[in-house]
């Protein structure tokens, strides 16, 4: 039975945060919502643990997850980031943007994309998020809490209690979140690509959505 933990959005206590990031460090998968909707998070380096990440989400290696990072000197030391891709970060951290980059030593090999060698990192603007990543001293490996046969994000604590108490090890309630996903750019060409145009406003970055088109 999955520890819910009913948290202020703005102002969270540390203490059942506290406990949230023990159950992580213990192997656990925990619910937590992010500046763009509820999303499923473990250990990084713990494999069984993002083996039942992929199981619940009903993902396979190809599809990318992603790190949440708390700032983008974390993020640097899991992708390799030239200055015009590190310019364009600047502008979008934090917020509600998944930047596709290629990965380095640091990442694990089975939680990156197998022939690509990319993965996808983000900065969350998002304050239970955040203060979680600060807890843990490390990033999380991600990915957005939608279930098979679902067309959307869950966005209800209540049901993503109801849902995956059985599922997951904790579930971190601080309200609903936007139900926006996060917009993804890909900054492995020369060019960046939008992927996915979601919450993010892709133009501060510089791309329209007519080039995009």
């Amino acid at each position: 039975m999955a520890q819910y933990f009913e948290v202020h959005p703005d102002n969270p206590q540390l203490r059942l945060l506290k406990q949230a990031v023990q159950i992580l460090h213990g192997g656990g998968i925990a619910a937590i919502p992010t500046d763009s909707s509820y999303a499923l998070v473990c250990h990084l380096d713990d494999k069984a643990a993002a083996e039942n990440l992929r199981r619940i989400r009903a993902i396979d290696d190809k599809h990318h997850l992603t790190l949440l990072c708390r700032d983008l000197s974390e993020l640097a030391s899991y992708a390799r980031v030239d200055n015009r891709q590190y310019r364009l970060l600047k502008l979008a951290t934090p917020g509600p943007f998944t930047f596709i980059l290629e990965a380095t030593k640091e990442v694990p090999r089975r939680v990156s994309h197998p022939s690509r060698r990319t993965i996808g990192l983000r900065v969350p603007d998002h304050k239970v998020t955040q203060c979680l990543l600060e807890l843990l001293g490390e990033p999380l490996l991600a990915t957005t809490l939608m279930l098979p046969g679902d067309g959307e994000a869950l966005n209800d604590p209540a049901e993503i209690r109801q849902r995956l108490e059985r599922s997951v090890q904790a579930i971190v309630d601080a309200g609903a979140c936007p139900m926006e996903p996060t917009t993804v750019i890909d900054l492995t060409s020369e060019l960046p690509t939008l992927v996915r145009q979601g919450r993010g406003d892709a133009r501060v970055l510089g791309i329209t959505l007519d080039e995009a088109a």
